[in-house]
């Protein structure tokens, strides 16, 4: 096993997929909302077998947000919980688009999010920042008016901006508009791509969108061209692997193309995509990575860093959470 207070951070965890039954529980009754029983395996689990009812799933959960104070709460159990993994940094994806449909304004959804970083920060020392992220399936428009609000109304833990959904609706191209206006305000982009869909996604996506990182991205193992084409560009890949063998992506972890891409020089980092859903939290992520994939302690720290460098953050941020991995390391 690896020490648990092993430095680690996160760059792809999305915010409403981190609440737990017994917190989603707690949230609705708060709100006076029934949750479908359906919802549950049991106590601690959520039920979906697919992709499409793990979405279900997902959006079902998320339902029982209601005001900022319930964005605090959830925002704030989550660094915690990262932050007894070992966790020194964490960005989570942030959905206007699931808080609007709950009734929650931009802002309000901003300030319950704010809120709990800087709590989380004082209690635990470890910091967080949100990426704000359009929904893929709703389409361009929405996407230019997801970004547009976060334009509009800047903060400084919203950091940059990025796309999730179904990547299987539309283009790249069709959300260029929205992605060229918040990197043209100097704001850092990400996209999902490449998780059930090939390589030439990952590819359309480094082309079409100002991106440095991609989202998954597992699949561009399949093509050494584009490997080579990513390594080139410096991009930085968003890999989710126990979010991969849960959802069917590969099989098994000894399936799992991680090793393959870390040896052939991609900058590669591990997050959990969406914890209480696929039985995983940051510390197990690198604990797998340990047992299935055989990386050192040396290895481990250097993906910290990796993802720190990655980070859409300030460089002075990058620096000070890059001693923090230096002050472990000297004192280990």
């Amino acid at each position: 096993m690896i020490p648990k207070d092993l430095p680690k951070a996160e760059l792809h965890c999305h915010l409403e997929g981190t609440i737990p039954p017994s917190l989603a529980r707690k949230i609705a009754k708060r709100n006076n909302i029934k949750l479908n029983s359906d919802l549950f395996e049991n106590e601690d689990t959520y039920a979906w077998d697919d992709f499409a009812s793990f979405l279900e799933a997902y959006d079902a959960a998320s339902l029982c947000l209601r005001n900022s104070t319930d964005y605090r709460d959830i925002t704030y159990d989550y660094l915690a919980k990262c932050a007894a993994e070992g966790a020194i940094y964490i960005e989570v994806f942030t959905s206007p688009d699931h808080a609007a449909e709950c009734g929650i304004s931009y802002n309000e959804h901003v300030r319950g999010v704010a809120q709990a970083f800087d709590n989380a920060e004082r209690d635990y020392g470890i910091i967080g920042r949100a990426i704000v992220t359009c929904v893929r399936h709703l389409g361009p428009e929405r996407a230019l008016s997801v970004a547009d609000s976060f334009l509009e109304n800047p903060h400084p833990y919203f950091v940059g901006f990025g796309m999730g959904g179904d990547e299987g609706h539309m283009t790249f191209e069709d959300f260029k508009p929205a992605f060229d206006k918040v990197a043209k305000a100097g704001y850092p982009c990400t996209t999902h791509a490449g998780e059930h869909f090939g390589p030439e996604t990952i590819l359309d996506a480094i082309e079409k969108l100002p991106v440095s990182r991609i989202g998954h991205g597992v699949r561009i193992s399949e093509d050494e061209n584009a490997v080579k084409e990513i390594i080139k560009k410096g991009i930085v890949l968003e890999i989710c692997p126990g979010s991969n063998v849960s959802l069917g992506v590969y099989k098994k972890y000894s399936e799992h193309p991680f090793p393959y891409l870390r040896n052939c020089g991609c900058k590669v980092t591990l997050n959990s995509d969406d914890p209480p859903f696929f039985h995983t939290n940051i510390g197990k992520e690198y604990e797998d990575a340990h047992t299935n994939f055989g990386l050192t302690i040396d290895n481990l720290l250097d993906i910290t860093r990796t993802a720190i460098n990655a980070a859409f953050i300030k460089d002075y941020e990058k620096k000070r959470l890059q001693a923090k991995v230096d002050s472990w390391k000297k004192s280990g």
